[in-house]
């Protein structure tokens, strides 16, 4: 435990005086008797609930046989989740500021806990689509409060370290819960199928249960989050802006794109655009939005934000396409397929952890260097399959570069954006930006998903590895395209 960073706070008591000098913004905590352990704590709520947007990925063959789902029914299981924990996301976090963000947390596991056994247990395909509804309302409740309690909580070097940690899971959840359905589905645990890809959470949901009350510190919301009214408006037009964005995402590629996903793109925008309105005068009127101007005019956020989005995104269509390409077309198993994806996860996490300790004057390049490196190894992946064959070694190796290009994309922008918002700014930063990396996943998927399926539309294994291709000088071509927004933070 002596790599996990220490609280700030020294109380051992009861809860801390707040600081005078910081007008009620702060919030009261005690410190555990084990240092570190609201962090381990947190980080694994927030590795099950990062883990479930891809674990299932893998088991979807299984369930479509055993359920006799159909593809939309399909879709829904997979993106179901996705779509109300991107919804719900900012509304967990103001949650928390308002009743304190180890209740929430608390709150929130408990919910996704018990919705991943109702899962488990699903007798059909209607059932699964609504009880991951709910597991990803669970989620939206409890992610936010991880960096929300990280923020307020750790500070100066600490909070650099435990920043560190967050990045690593965040980024490398995604790899590895391609690596650990496969091995979920390939063990076939008690005869249950892909049962256990959602039951594994509940003896880990429930330890955490037991341990979080006890050794997590308490802490309270300030004074001015508990006069703050919810700004219900705002959350009914952000939510419903979102839902218009998300559904056509999902659904829309199966279904050809259709006139109604088209009205619903358009939707959202108007309802984005009065979203973006209505606060802005509630801001003026000096009413509490739900996205605090501050955090909005922080230094670098809008870059960050896109940079965010964007990087998720090429994530998410890189392990969608390869995967679709490795099943489909070269006919791995789904623990072959889920440990191709190894050296993605081990890259992108260690960059999450050790980029700080290269000298800080290069720090700023990082994004930089690393979507350059993404661009290589997406061109590299895309070129070692496209004559069909597994790409021996060098596939392995282009993807450990892919994994840490899209690591030094990702962990410096997360890091550095964050030093420079205030802690009674946390919640607002932590939904906007998991919002933001919500969005991109689900982006991703739809748009890199699309192209790949379009030039693999032969079924052959020519065509597969045509569609890998196409897609990988896609996601290279993004990977440049998003240079801009590093080369405008360096500049600022």
């Amino acid at each position: 435990m002596s790599t996990i960073p220490s609280p700030r706070t020294t109380s051992s008591s009861g809860p801390s005086e707040p600081d005078p000098t910081d007008n009620g913004t702060s919030a009261r905590s005690v410190r555990s008797p084990w240092p570190g352990w609201l962090l381990l704590i947190v980080l694994l709520g927030q590795f099950m609930a990062i883990l479930d947007s891809f674990v299932v990925n893998v088991a979807t063959a299984t369930i479509r046989t055993e359920l006799d789902a159909s593809g939309s029914g399909l879709q829904l299981v997979v993106a179901g989740y996705t779509i109300t924990y991107a919804v719900l996301l900012i509304t967990g976090a103001r949650l928390g500021a308002r009743h304190g963000h180890r209740r929430v947390f608390l709150l929130g596991l408990g919910l996704f806990t018990l919705a991943s056994l109702l899962c488990g247990i699903a007798s059909g395909t209607e059932q699964l689509i609504a009880f991951r509804f709910v597991q990803g309302a669970g989620a939206a409740v409890m992610l936010p409060q991880v960096l929300s309690l990280i923020q307020r909580t750790y500070d100066g070097p600490a909070r650099v370290r435990a920043l560190g940690f967050f990045s690593a899971v965040i980024a490398s959840g995604a790899a590895i819960g391609m690596i650990v359905g496969g091995l979920l589905i390939s063990a076939d645990l008690f005869g249950w199928s892909w049962r256990p890809v959602f039951l594994v959470n509940v003896p880990i949901g429930l330890l955490l249960l037991v341990l979080g009350p006890r050794l997590m510190p308490r802490d309270a919301p300030h004074a001015g989050e508990r006069g703050r009214p919810l700004d219900l408006p705002g959350m009914v037009l952000l939510a419903a802006s979102v839902m218009c964005f998300t559904v056509p995402m999902v659904l829309g590629e199966e279904q050809g794109w259709p006139l109604w996903t088209w009205i619903s793109f358009a939707l959202c925008a108007v309802l984005a655009a009065a979203f973006a309105g209505y606060e802005s005068r509630l801001a003026r009127r000096g009413g509490a939005p739900l996205i605090a101007p501050g955090v909005l005019r922080a230094p670098g956020v809008p870059q960050a934000v896109a940079r965010i989005g964007l990087a998720m995104a090429m994530n998410a269509g890189v392990l969608l396409s390869l995967s679709l390409h490795l099943q489909s077309g070269l006919h791995f198993s789904p623990m072959r397929t889920g440990l191709t994806f190894l050296p993605t996860a081990v890259a992108f996490g260690g960059v999450g952890l050790n980029w700080r300790k290269l000298p800080q004057r290069w720090h700023g390049a990082l994004p930089t260097v690393g979507l350059l490196l993404a661009a290589v190894s997406f061109a590299g992946t895309g070129y070692v399959l496209r004559d069909g064959g597994d790409g021996g070694l060098w596939l392995y190796l282009v993807l450990f570069g892919g994994g840490g290009g899209l690591g030094l994309t990702f962990s410096p922008t997360l890091g550095r954006t964050l030093a420079g918002v205030r802690p009674e700014h946390a919640a607002d930063a932590s939904g906007l930006l998991t919002t933001t990396s919500q969005l991109g996943l689900l982006t991703g998927v739809a748009v890199y998903g699309a192209v790949y399926l379009a030039e693999a539309s032969g079924g052959a294994l020519s065509s597969s590895a045509h569609g890998t291709w196409i897609t990988s000088l896609a996601l290279a071509g993004t990977a440049v395209a998003a240079l801009g927004t590093a080369l405008m933070r360096r500049g600022r």
